[in-house]
């Protein structure tokens, strides 16, 4: 299992556009294959800073959905919205604690 962080910093207007766009794909993108888990999340001291949080089964169950055309138009259009480059990171729990 491994979990995707991105993080992404919008103009205000885009934050507005993304999140329509969220609410209209996030069913598709949890409907890939592979993934278990996606959430989206909202820096509590500035509201144009968003995460989403993806988890999937194994990191070619990623790959498949990154090479997918709902990955590819989705990301096309949300890449126009940002202020800074987006940043994200694959990880693994290593340690889970009781």
């Amino acid at each position: 299992m491994i979990q995707r962080l991105v993080k992404m910093e919008f103009t205000p207007e885009g934050t507005v556009a993304f999140l329509e766009n969220f609410d209209r794909v996030k069913d598709k993108i949890r409907a890939q294959e592979g993934c278990v888990h996606l959430e989206l999340l909202r820096d509590i001291h500035h509201s144009h800073t968003l995460f989403t949080r993806s988890l999937w089964k194994g990191p070619e169950y990623l790959e498949r959905y990154r090479k997918s055309d709902l990955f590819q138009e989705t990301w096309a259009f949300t890449k126009s919205l940002f202020a800074s480059p987006a940043q994200a990171w694959s990880v693994e729990t290593i340690r889970e604690l009781p």
